[in-house]
């Protein structure tokens, strides 16, 4: 049980997520479907209470100077990465959570729906299915099945 909360934790933060989170697993040594649904439940646990309470705690957290500044940090960079959800969409969020790189998660593609006032229900959906598409990207390098840039084999 211990093993099963600490997935269900790095999986949920926002910069391990599923990338962190399923070979940790795999490292437990769950089995390959049970280490995915395991990252995949941690990874989105977070993103309803987000979509639905980002306004309140922006608003809250940024009257702090330092988290202000870390939030102006993460504005700049989401605001040079925000043009594929522009372009494409609810589609573009899901490519853009999908891609299993650093500061691309669910949590990103939050911040993204939210700047782009997007449809909560339809932005949940989305970032749930690019969590999942992440997830298989993931579990197949996890175990060797894929590369990914050369850096895994």
């Amino acid at each position: 049980m211990d093993h099963l909360i600490k997935v269900l934790v790095v999986s949920s933060l926002p910069i391990s997520e599923i990338r962190g989170g399923l070979p940790l697993a795999l490292y437990y040594g769950f089995e390959p479907a049970e280490a995915y649904l395991i990252a995949f439940i941690g990874n989105i646990l977070p993103i309803p209470f987000l979509l639905l309470l980002l306004d309140y705690l922006i608003s809250f957290a940024t009257r702090i100077g330092f988290v202000n500044r870390v939030y102006g940090r993460i504005l700049e960079r989401v605001e040079r990465r925000k043009s594929i959800v522009e372009k494409y969409g609810y589609i573009g969020l899901i490519l853009f959570v999908s891609v299993p790189l650093p500061v691309t998660g669910a949590w990103t593609g939050v911040l993204i729906a939210f700047l782009l006032q997007l449809n909560r229900i339809k932005a949940f959906i989305s970032i749930a299915a690019g969590v999942c598409i992440a997830g298989i990207i993931v579990l197949l390098a996890s175990l060797g099945v894929i590369s990914i840039a050369g850096f895994i084999k």
